[in-house]
């Protein structure tokens, strides 16, 4: 695979640079902190300058660029510590899928507001008994005149306390059955029998939630694809997700790579042999991860759909942002009990190494991604 940029690419690689040095404030610093407005202005933004969308096909709205290009802005952004898209679940999954599986109806009622990020989106697979076993969902929508009323819980259900609408996953058939009998749903957010709960992490955040359902009505017009057909659409859902996942997480990673030489040099641990043990095996490990993205990335390419490489770059990444919080922290010695104003970068270090511990459960817990790698990478036989 040829990593360097073709001309178009590296004509949009430059042009977006330079947007995000006119739009964002320069990076190294402090991170902002999150407000809901600010990042609806950026979202705005985004839509207005073109980088919302890119794949998505010209007759939706958007520009119909390769993966590659979405790869781009993922790094780029990462690189000039950019917020995340206020409507990044609704843009780079829930968009695709209507694009693939939806009616002519649900493509002109939700993909306008999804591009212009004034209709945001979360997605409700994961539930508290099956976590990321979507096999094992118990959600139930039991089918009435012109509908279904839903019953279930949700949890880990990213930006729901500010979603206007939700792609559920629910169980239309029998208990028991697995993979078949699963159907998706557009829910929204505002209906009765509707509760959406913030769940406050160890570091204060508040960006997972769970959501509640209580007798909920959905119209037939609400199915996404075919009743029973929900296990394609949710696996056609999660593969957009993993599409350009490798090159976003790995140049986070190398933007708190780069934080973290910052404090080795603020603290005078840069000639402990020790520290310099830890910072070189980290960065061998952010090459393989770089390198195993553009694989990824090639794959995507060839195939038109991710490979398991996603797997072994989301399992990796998380074991090592965690180790690199460690380490800071480690580092920081007392002053690590600091927190706000009084702490290096107003306590960045803290919070990272705080929410860091849910990057073992989000996107895929590390348990099953193991499994995933065990049986689709290695081909060992099934544990079950």
């Amino acid at each position: 695979m040829d990593l360097r940029d073709s001309p178009p690419q590296a004509a949009f690689r430059a042009g977006l640079r330079a947007w995000l040095r006119a739009n964002l404030p320069a990076p190294g610093g402090p991170p902002p902190a999150r407000d809901t407005v600010a990042l609806r202005r950026f979202s705005e933004l985004l839509h207005t300058a073109g980088y919302a969308g890119l794949t998505w096909p010209v007759q939706y709205g958007g520009r119909g660029l390769a993966p590659a290009f979405q790869a781009i802005y993922a790094e780029e952004s990462a690189l000039a510590e950019a917020p995340d898209q206020l409507n990044v679940i609704g843009l780079n999954m829930v968009g695709p899928t209507l694009i693939a599986h939806g009616t002519p109806a649900q493509r002109e009622r939700y993909l306008p507001g999804i591009l212009s990020g004034t209709v945001l989106f979360c997605q409700g697979f994961s539930e508290p008994d099956a976590g990321s076993d979507l096999a094992a969902v118990r959600t139930r929508a039991v089918g009435v005149p012109g509908g279904y009323r839903l019953h279930g819980e949700k949890v880990w259900s990213s930006y729901a306390h500010l979603a206007d609408h939700c792609l559920l996953l629910a169980r239309t058939g029998p208990a028991g059955s697995r993979h078949h009998g699963l159907t998706c749903f557009l829910l929204d957010l505002h209906a009765a029998g509707v509760t959406v709960a913030p769940l406050r992490q160890l570091s204060g955040d508040t960006d997972f939630n769970q959501i509640r359902l209580d007798d909920v009505a959905v119209a037939d017009a609400d199915v996404v694809g075919e009743v029973g057909g929900g296990w394609r659409v949710a696996m056609a859902t999660l593969a957009h997700e993993r599409g350009t996942f490798g090159v976003t997480l790995t140049a986070r990673l190398s933007v708190v790579f780069d934080r973290l030489l910052a404090t080795v040099r603020h603290t005078g641990r840069a000639s402990d042999p020790r520290v310099r043990h830890e910072v070189a095996a980290i960065y061998t490990v952010l090459q393989g991860l770089r390198h195993t993205g553009y694989r990824a990335l090639g794959a995507l390419a060839a195939s038109g759909e991710p490979g398991p490489e996603s797997s072994v770059l989301k399992l990796v990444w998380s074991a090592t942002n965690q180790r690199i919080g460690a380490l800071a922290l480690e580092l920081l010695g007392g002053a690590a009990a600091l927190d706000g104003r009084d702490a290096l970068w107003g306590g960045y270090w803290q919070h990272h190494r705080l929410r860091s511990r849910a990057n073992s459960i989000e996107g895929g817990t590390s348990e099953i991604l193991r499994s995933v790698i065990a049986e689709r990478v290695l081909r060992l036989p099934r544990s079950r």
